[in-house]
């Protein structure tokens, strides 16, 4: 939401919250049960607009839908149990995401990194899925995201990617969604055996 948007939006949450309370204090003064319901309305538009705020800058830090997404995915099974690698640094920068246009986006043109849980870590420690890196860049993305350029981007197994150093993007979430995908294989293959 632009920033003159979100001012005017504060301010009209403000002036109808305070004409909510100027309101309700008429009404208790005066024992006009209209006023108290006036009261009412104006409170519930303002719960109404911050609601929608909310919603809405919740929706732009979510990551793209999955059907967007493009995975570049190997279809071999996984022989090695997942305990038998070793378990790296899950802890990232709390998820911390950056828009693009923004000043830090042009600062330093990275989303934050991925908070991997462990779990989905010892999946991508065992996967030969493919993500793109960028030299110099510290992420890894799946083929989707729009954040690494595309001309300058390489493909390489999500196992390398994370042994060369690269971290997982937090806009389009590799880690998370590399995992999900491959147990839902497993699922099925164990399932139709």
């Amino acid at each position: 939401m632009p920033k003159p948007v979100a001012d005017a939006l504060d301010v009209c949450v403000t002036a109808l919250l305070l004409a909510a309370v100027g309101l309700i204090v008429v009404a208790l003064s005066t024992g006009h049960a209209g006023l108290a319901w006036g009261s009412v309305v104006l409170s519930a538009v303002a719960a109404l607009l911050i609601l929608r705020r909310w919603r809405r800058s919740w929706l732009q830090r979510q990551d793209a839908p999955e059907d967007e997404l493009v995975l570049l995915v190997e279809d071999e099974p996984i022989d090695t149990a997942l305990s038998e690698r070793p378990l790296s640094s899950v802890s990232g920068n709390g998820g911390e995401d950056v828009q693009p246009g923004s000043a830090s986006a042009k600062k330093d043109a990275q989303p934050g990194e991925e908070d991997t849980d462990a779990t989905d870590l010892l999946v991508v420690y065992e996967l030969i899925d493919e993500v793109l890196v960028v030299d110099e860049h510290p992420r890894y993305h799946l083929a989707g995201c729009r954040w690494p350029d595309q001309a300058r981007s390489e493909r390489l197994p999500v196992r390398e990617a994370r042994e060369l150093g690269f971290t997982p993007c937090a806009r389009c979430r590799p880690d998370t969604t590399l995992a999900r995908k491959h147990r839902a294989a497993r699922a099925a293959t164990s399932g139709s055996s």
